[in-house]
């Protein structure tokens, strides 16, 4: 399925072919939607038209999910350093002279983390908009500040988090998950989305889903245990973030972003009172909060001092 009165191109990174989808004008600023497990960049479709009349609006599907391709092998085809290899040719091929404004929920979020955090994207990113989704390096110094230096309420934060991670293991198992999400797990989520978040069946979560959730089992496979156990000290990010939290996210502890100023220097921090797919309940608050976070950048950059 497409993004309704999207225009589609396809842009070719690494042996595959991602599709991407953009809506409003291409001289306005330009918003990159990632998105994230076990979504494809339909899940971003009610965002993508509040923002349309405002900025060039830019969603892609990440490799293996919606109607982009596969790496093959599936092993070693998810990486941080891939998908951000993937992150810059959809930015040059949308915006290749002027840097963009990133958005990202869970697995979009995870992996724009590392976007604005690697000396390579710097000066293609404006500005970063983080909803429902960490840094795996900050979650791992975070792990290893608690367990290292335990306290009651450190522990404490840790065994909550630990609760709401359980499918990171699950999805560690082979085969398991490809079966599940391929049989009755992919046939129920629909449903399950429904009863559990509240968002109402439409465009979203598209016939891809079964394969989308199969292929991005490899997301945590490839990135969670490497990175976390040997997380960056350098992850900082050079661009302004602005975070939104929903209180209600049944698999993300707000305490993963305590000391959060600490990585990103120029921090907005929002809550909303919510649960995990915000995109999809609350789009107009999102979508405000993008529009005003962009703008603020915008204005700044315009208003910034005349080069010499």
């Amino acid at each position: 399925m497409s993004v309704q009165g999207a225009r589609e191109r396809w842009v070719r990174t690494g042996g595959i072919e991602l599709c991407v989808a953009e809506l409003g004008d291409d001289s306005l600023p330009t918003v990159v939607l990632v998105h994230g497990y076990p979504d494809s960049k339909e899940m971003w479709s009610e965002v993508a038209a509040r923002l349309a009349d405002r900025f060039h609006v830019v969603l892609y599907d990440v490799r293996g999910h919606g109607r982009s391709t596969a790496p093959k092998p599936l092993r070693g085809g998810f990486t941080l350093e891939k998908l951000t290899d993937d992150f810059l040719a959809v930015a040059d091929a949308v915006s290749p002279d002027r840097p963009v404004h990133l958005v990202g929920h869970d697995w979009g979020s995870v992996q724009s983390w590392e976007f604005v955090t690697v000396k390579r994207t710097e000066g293609r990113i404006a500005s970063f908009t983080s909803v429902s989704g960490p840094s795996l390096d900050h979650f791992g110094h975070w792990i290893r500040e608690r367990a290292g230096k335990p306290t009651p309420r450190g522990l404490a934060q840790l065994l909550r988090q630990s609760a709401k991670s359980w499918y990171v293991l699950v999805l560690h198992a082979p085969a398991l998950p490809e079966l599940a999400w391929r049989g009755p797990l992919g046939r129920r989520w629909p449903k399950t989305l429904e009863r559990l978040e509240g968002i109402p069946r439409g465009d979203y979560p598209t016939a891809s889903l079964p394969s989308d959730a199969a292929h991005g089992a490899w997301l945590y496979r490839d990135n969670v245990r490497a990175r976390m156990s040997r997380p960056r000290s350098d992850a900082y990010a050079h661009v302004p973030v602005q975070l939104i939290t929903p209180t209600g996210d049944a698999f993300l502890s707000e305490r993963l972003y305590d000391d959060l100023d600490r990585w990103a220097p120029e921090l907005l921090r929002r809550t909303l009172p919510a649960k995990h797919w915000v995109p999809r309940t609350r789009p107009d608050q999102v979508s405000a909060w993008i529009t005003d976070f962009v703008m603020a950048r915008e204005d700044g950059a315009s208003n910034g001092p005349s080069p010499a």
